[in-house]
């Protein structure tokens, strides 16, 4: 069974269906991640900001999990694998109708070109 301190607490809801940073900055994001020890949502490293991993080394948390409909995988920064984990407290990806990158009306024009 993963505890807490193991990295995972199966009971932390999610912190809402958007990256905290991006939607408090007005910035967007490419794919989210969720923390899967205290359940803040992130933006992926492949986003302009990288709000996951950042959060992951502000606080120790070392587990995510994708927040992405129909992705269930975890990841352990700690070393670097992906693994199947324990079901988290839903929801377990942001809403189907939200667009991908997003949120909707902020993603520039020509949004590939900016994240290579």
């Amino acid at each position: 069974m993963t505890t807490e301190s193991d990295g995972i607490d199966p009971k932390a809801r999610p912190s809402g269906t958007g990256c905290v940073e991006c939607e408090q900055t007005g910035s967007w994001w490419l794919h989210l991640r969720r923390c899967a020890q205290c359940g803040h949502i992130g933006c992926c490293d492949d986003s302009l900001n990288k709000h996951a991993s950042k959060h992951a080394r502000e606080t120790g948390h070392p587990i995510i999990q994708s927040f992405e409909p129909g992705e269930d995988w975890f990841y352990d920064y700690r070393n670097d694998d992906m693994f199947e984990g324990p079901a988290l407290a839903p929801p377990h990806s942001h809403p189907v109708d939200q667009p991908v990158p997003g949120p909707e009306g902020r993603v520039p024009p020509r949004w590939q070109r900016l994240l290579v």
